[in-house]
């Protein structure tokens, strides 16, 4: 490949992922951003009952859609100037897929109701009828945004997030203080859930349509059998996954109630912002990795790997140093003691990000099955050490049950990798490393807790100097490795 050739593909690859993860900020950070109005407008046990419902849609959403749109990155490679056939074709086989799974609910709606209510969850008709109005629509925005970016095509997603992201959350507070204001108090989570829900699924809808009609295919065999496949492997993989992210707050829900699982959540609305920023860099990241691994430039990806893994190691260690402050401002004094919860939340969304590595490369093997296998045996190992502690230490155990199962996830990928494809690009000595001393640091710091807070305030002053020596030149290394090399 020439020099020329590789310099255009990293430049497209560039403007492509920047202004991909700034879509994603926007959207997730206007979400973290109106946690304090939400917890403020909304009592625990309402603003609980949100957050549940949130992790039942993410747990619901791999399962029903059969989790093809995960097949699109790959595709592109095999279908080529196919691609938005494949598309538009694969989604129709999804909503399919989600049409059956609505179909039995509906017929097993008291069934399912009762045992939501079990679990200290009250799943109403309109909850419902969202619920699945949302799965169809949000399945759409996955296969939009995966197709523009795996693409590296950014104007028309970062336009469709903004269309849509800011009319769900203007509306969505707007009911609720309406409905505050005029006495509905036993309506607020309908309002919440009708108002932020309601125009994605209208902009869920209109990008569907779009690529029907740029894809002019909504059925073929060839593709749906190539996209089954690929994905069906993955559906343990992403449910899992999803469980392991759901699963302690809907756990401490069920077992120690509404208030502990308000104080819960809000902890893990905190290290969403930690999530935010990985999972926005990775989706930017991965196009440009395919794209060294099929042109067998797959060694220069660890040096600037290792910047990365250190860089949100540091941000994850802020994170725990201002925990104070953070919950102080998104929930208020009610909320104190999700502060230590910060710590073992963020580490382990942490762990998670530096898994990636290693199962991204089997899936561009097309070893989806083995990815699978291992996820869901940490998905059970991750289950079972939640029932059991958080009924031996409270709550408070199920942040460190789910670190560690990332932690376990991250070695058992790292190793599968190995052995699946004779290669690891990421050392995992070194990931192991790197991630305990992350997670001892972050630890440590909660001692300071208790300290004044000036304490913690001099002690980011004495190393902001130290931090932005090293982090500074790193940052500008990872934004030219896409412009040159």
């Amino acid at each position: 490949m020439s020099d020329q050739s590789k310099k255009s593909l990293n430049k497209t690859a560039f403007t492509a992922g920047i202004f991909y993860v700034l879509a994603q900020l926007f959207v997730r950070g206007i979400t973290f951003l109106m946690t304090p109005v939400y917890t403020r407008l909304l009592s625990k046990p309402q603003f609980n009952q949100v957050k549940i419902y949130e992790s039942w849609l993410l747990i619901l959403m791999p399962v029903f859609s059969l989790c093809l749109w995960r097949s699109v990155e790959r595709a592109k490679y095999d279908v080529k100037e196919r691609f938005n056939e494949y598309v538009s074709s694969v989604q129709t086989l999804s909503y399919l897929s989600i049409s059956v799974f609505f179909g039995l609910f509906l017929i097993l709606k008291d069934p399912i109701q009762n045992l939501c209510l079990a679990t200290n969850f009250v799943l109403t008709d309109f909850m419902l009828y969202i619920m699945f109005l949302y799965l169809y629509a949000h399945t759409s925005i996955f296969y939009f945004q995966r197709r523009e970016k795996q693409m590296m095509r950014y104007k028309a997603s970062t336009a469709f997030t903004a269309a849509t992201v800011i009319p769900a959350t203007v509306l969505s507070v707007l009911l609720i203080w309406l409905g505050k204001k005029n006495g509905h108090e036993d309506a607020l989570v309908a309002l919440r859930i009708g108002g932020y829900y309601i125009p994605m699924i209208i902009g869920g809808f209109f990008v569907a349509i779009l690529m029907i009609a740029q894809g002019k295919k909504i059925i073929n065999i060839d593709y749906w059998r190539y996209a089954l496949k690929f994905s069906l492997p993955l559906i343990p993989e992403v449910l899992s996954i999803q469980i392991m992210n759901q699963a302690d707050r809907l756990m401490v829900n069920s077992i120690t109630g509404d208030i502990c699982g308000a104080i819960f959540s809000l902890a893990t609305t905190v290290s969403y912002i930690i999530w935010i920023l990985e999972d926005a860099v990775w989706n930017a990241w991965l196009p440009w990795m395919y794209e060294k691994i099929s042109r067998n430039e797959g060694g220069e990806i660890e040096r600037y790997w290792k910047i990365l893994m250190h860089i949100f190691g540091i941000i994850s260690w802020l994170l725990v140093l201002f925990a104070p402050e953070i919950i102080r401002i998104l929930g208020g004094k009610g909320y104190r003691e999700a502060i230590y919860l910060v710590a073992p939340m963020v580490t382990g969304t942490l762990f998670r990000f530096y898994s990636y590595s290693y199962t991204a490369i089997q899936n561009y093997h097309k070893k989806t099955g083995f990815v699978a296998a291992s996820t869901v045996s940490v998905m059970f190992l991750n289950v079972v050490l939640n029932y059991i502690f958080i009924l031996l230490f409270g709550y408070r155990a199920a942040a460190y049950t789910t670190a560690f199962s990332y932690l376990v996830l991250m070695c058992m990928q790292a190793y599968m990798e190995k052995r699946l494809t004779g290669e690891q690009l990421i050392p995992l000595p070194r990931t192991a490393l790197i991630s305990c001393a992350y997670f001892v640091l972050c630890i440590a710091t909660m001692l300071l807790f208790g300290a004044p807070s000036l304490i913690r305030y001099a002690l980011f002053v004495i190393l902001l100097p130290v931090g932005a020596r090293y982090a500074l030149p790193q940052l500008k290394t990872v934004f030219k490795i896409l412009k040159k090399n």
